[in-house]
């Protein structure tokens, strides 16, 4: 008989900024969550309007549009996925996958949601910056990683696993 008191197990949290990086991270993410019998959670943290300009510029149907922050950031998360999606409609994790969008600084927002739904893991992609360009604008991912009470996997480079 299932014991009652059995923790729900924690996301798989995976960051996600429609780079190839966060793409490749969002694969390896899903293989993990899949193999601990955990659900994935996407998250797109969309930099705080205080801090950055209030518009994305996104590229829709050959033409440039200019939408407010939240709403380009929906499209081209939804475009994200569906094209994650269609290369590997395989990945039970995928499907299943709850998407959240917040508004912050990414760091602060991505341990905040890691820590309040108690992932079991958080997934990063790192576009692999090194040398002076990482000092002075430092690795989201490197202080994701420093940060959290939870473990954290750094994706580089290419698509991990069989397609």
């Amino acid at each position: 008989m299932p014991d009652k008191k059995r923790k729900r197990i924690g996301p798989v949290l995976v960051a996600v900024d429609f780079s190839e990086s966060s793409a490749n991270a969002l694969l390896w993410g899903a293989r993990a969550a899949d193999a601990f019998g955990a659900p994935l959670l996407a998250v797109h943290v969309v930099h705080d309007p205080g801090s950055t300009p209030g518009y994305y510029q996104h590229v829709r149907k050959a033409k440039k549009h200019i939408h407010r922050i939240e709403e380009a950031a929906e499209e081209m998360m939804a475009d994200f996925v569906k094209r994650v999606r269609s290369k590997h409609p395989k990945l039970a994790a995928l499907k299943a996958m709850e998407i959240r969008l917040v508004v912050g600084l990414p760091v602060n927002r991505i341990l905040e949601i890691a820590k309040r739904r108690a992932a079991r893991q958080i997934v990063v992609g790192s576009r692999g910056r090194s040398g002076l360009p990482a000092l002075l604008i430092g690795s989201k991912a490197l202080k994701v990683a420093q940060l959290a009470p939870m473990p954290v996997t750094i994706v580089k480079g290419r698509e991990w696993g069989p397609k």
